[in-house]
């Protein structure tokens, strides 16, 4: 077979991720708080970008110095300017007089500077390591004890437990095991109570010890009946027992009030509020869209930066590339940030169409509905729906709610289409208002469904109930 060479012309379609569309798309999925802190690092990376400042001359500034700033870019001449002339001092003074008192390095402070530090007056509470840590440090035992009692500190989780096996400990610290139980035993007797279990049977068991329960019917029922306790099978322990259905109330009262996780008051959750992206407030023109632009940083070009530009002869080719791109990065960044504002706005001017009855009359009126749905009106493609709605929150005046939460799934019925977030919302409801004395089974929420002309399935309800985190009818007996 002989070997040719030709040429060949193709026609061909192909999607190619620029920079701008990189950027773009980058811009656009990224929620309120992440998108504050990337602003911030570009204003510091990029010295084209500043923030907008409200600039009020008083009455101490120049006319001169005013009359310059406020002077457009184009009215200068600074083409043939040398760079130092333009500044109007040389930047070598400029470094020279700011390194002999030590104000480049960050530690020069202005006036007095025996003034100690705020962060000498900054206080922590103590955690759960340091808790423990103190009373081993009061304890009494030997060096090596304690030595093996901060490994095994070291070794407990935020909620008390030990993550550490006996053998582990030892390999460790390369104690024997009698020293290593010895040591276990000692942290076990310290506050809180059921300290540094190895398991939820043993934290019960060491706060029983502590109450002087141990060996009595509240510590049988935690060896050996958790699972009946927790399936309410009280009837079926007290003939376990041979006692009366009270004293095993009784008891199962006394489990209810122990601690199965003695450590988490040592460690609080943080607590994250969210910040809506988006307001939509009630007027009597109707709804209005507003983002939430609080706290972000306003960009624009830097005037300085784009004089020093024009200066042709002035600056090296290496420097004036780089500012090239970095202009171009500016110029990219606030038109994908003002593209990813207008999208935003479209979305949720979307998706305040398609839910009015939900902003007018509240959570049971709200409508299936789709990405593709809001894809097809705004002629976008789902994806960037997508992208959109994640991670992004509504503020409105029945609560503040995920761009998620207005897509569901439809359920058909008599009364017709209807959100599967609707049904969930309702599922609540009927649980809320039940006899505890007498749950409702998940069959007899489907009776009530069906005197509304609601026709849902048993196990729709029992999905819908997990997804609620609903217990089911015996748990939730009383």
């Amino acid at each position: 077979m002989a070997l040719e060479g030709r040429l060949e012309l193709k026609l061909s379609q192909k999607l190619v991720l620029t920079p701008q569309l990189q950027m773009a798309i980058k811009l656009l999925q990224m929620p309120q708080l992440e998108l504050q802190q990337t602003l911030t690092q570009e204003l510091v990376e990029n010295p084209f970008l500043e923030e907008t400042l409200e600039e009020v001359v008083s009455e101490e500034t120049p006319k001169e110095e005013a009359d310059f700033n406020d002077a457009p870019a184009e009215e200068t001449d600074d083409s043939e300017m040398p760079l130092e002339k333009l500044m109007g001092f040389s930047t070598d003074d400029y470094f020279e007089e700011r390194s002999y008192d030590g104000r480049d390095l960050g530690y020069f402070t202005p006036g007095n500077e025996t003034h100690p530090s705020f962060e000498y007056f900054l206080s922590t509470a103590a955690d759960l390591f340091d808790h423990l840590v103190w009373q081993l440090r009061l304890s009494r035992e030997k060096e090596d004890i304690r030595r093996v009692g901060e490994t095994i500190i070291g070794n407990i989780d935020e909620n008390g437990y030990l993550r550490g096996t006996i053998e582990e400990i030892q390999e460790v610290t390369g104690a024997d095991r009698e020293m290593v139980e010895s040591a276990l035993r000692l942290i076990q007797g310290f506050d809180p109570p059921g300290i540094a279990a190895r398991d939820i049977k043993e934290c019960l068991h060491l706060q029983l010890k502590v109450l002087d329960l141990a060996g009595t019917l509240v510590d049988n029922l935690v060896a050996h009946d958790l699972d009946l306790i927790g399936k309410r099978k009280y009837q079926q322990i007290a003939k376990h027992y041979n006692v009366p259905l009270e004293e095993v109330l009784a008891a199962v009262k006394i489990i209810e009030g122990l601690d199965p996780k003695p450590g988490r008051n040592f460690s609080p959750p943080e607590m994250n509020y969210i910040t809506p992206d988006v307001y939509i407030i009630k007027t009597d023109a109707g709804y209005q869209i507003v983002l939430n632009d609080e706290g972000m940083p306003k960009l624009r070009i830097n005037g300085y930066y784009q004089r020093l530009m024009a200066q042709k002869n002035s600056i090296p080719k290496e420097d004036r590339h780089f500012l090239e791109e970095k202009l171009r990065s500016a110029i990219w960044l606030m038109k994908s940030l003002d593209q990813r504002n207008k999208t935003i706005y479209r979305v949720t001017e979307s998706i305040l169409g398609f839910q009015q009855e939900f902003f007018d009359k509240g959570v049971n009126f709200l409508k299936p509905l789709n990405l593709k749905d809001i894809a097809a009106e705004l002629s976008l493609h789902e994806s960037t729906i997508s992208r959109v709605t994640s991670n992004k929150y509504l503020s409105c005046s029945h609560g503040i709610y995920g761009f998620r939460y207005f897509f569901s799934n439809a359920i058909m019925s008599e009364a017709g289409e209807l959100s599967s977030t609707s049904v969930k919302e309702m599922i609540r409801k009927i649980v809320s208002e039940e006899d505890i004395a007498k749950p409702l089974s998940d069959m007899r929420i489907v009776d009530i469904f069906k005197n509304q002309n609601i026709t849902i399935a048993r196990r729709t309800v029992a999905k819908y109930r997990d997804e609620l985190k609903i217990p089911s009818q015996n748990q939730r007996k009383r």
